[in-house]
């Protein structure tokens, strides 16, 4: 699995082509029809790589996949700094 800075990055890259795929009034951005070729391409990047660095094969699951280690990531790190506050 990705470091989880590297998949806040990608999501969010994600969520803002997506954005940006729908404002060309592509009725289903998910394979990028009727959108800018390289909107597109860039979709379909993100989508490959999302699906790679969380070990799925779908845009849903892997966005699930890199929500749920980012936010185990953020309550771990807050044991930490919790922990090292009252030693």
């Amino acid at each position: 699995m990705a470091h989880p800075t590297v998949l806040r990055t990608l999501v969010e890259r994600y969520e803002a082509l997506r954005a940006l795929a729908g404002q060309y009034g592509a009725d289903d951005t998910e394979d990028g029809a009727g959108v800018d070729p390289r909107v597109r391409q860039q979709l379909q990047d993100t989508v490959y790589t999302l699906c790679v660095s969380t070990g799925t094969r779908e845009i849903g699951p892997a966005l699930a996949a890199a929500h749920d280690h980012m936010e185990r990531s953020a309550f771990r790190a807050g044991d930490a700094l919790e922990c090292g506050a009252a030693a």
